[in-house]
């Protein structure tokens, strides 16, 4: 597997990702992400919220204020190990249950 980097999050937990899925982020899904590697494992290793998604519990959201917005970093967790679903700028905190917060 072809580790483009990992991160021991907030949590404890080790969250990685390879380098074709980040591509794949920031060129087709978000590329307003491209360059923003260093603010996503911020947002892993410092959030201000974390939320359990509310459409799967193994889903949780990392958010991070960014500008005048918040940079959330979607994590899936599987058999202990958390890879990056998805990364994002959004204007709010999206619904679901709040794991923790600042």
């Amino acid at each position: 597997m072809d580790i483009y980097f990992k991160v021991k999050s907030f949590s404890g937990k080790i969250i990685r990702t390879t380098r074709s899925h980040w591509e794949l982020i920031t060129k087709v899904k978000h590329p307003e992400m491209k360059g923003k590697e260093a603010e996503v494992k911020e947002c892993l290793r410092n959030p201000v919220e974390i939320r359990r998604s509310a459409d799967d519990p193994d889903v949780y959201l990392y958010y991070l204020p960014y500008d005048r917005h918040f940079i959330c970093v979607v994590v899936r967790y599987l058999d202990g190990d958390g890879f990056i679903i998805t990364s994002y700028i959004t204007d709010k905190i999206k619904e679901g249950e709040t794991v923790w917060k600042k």
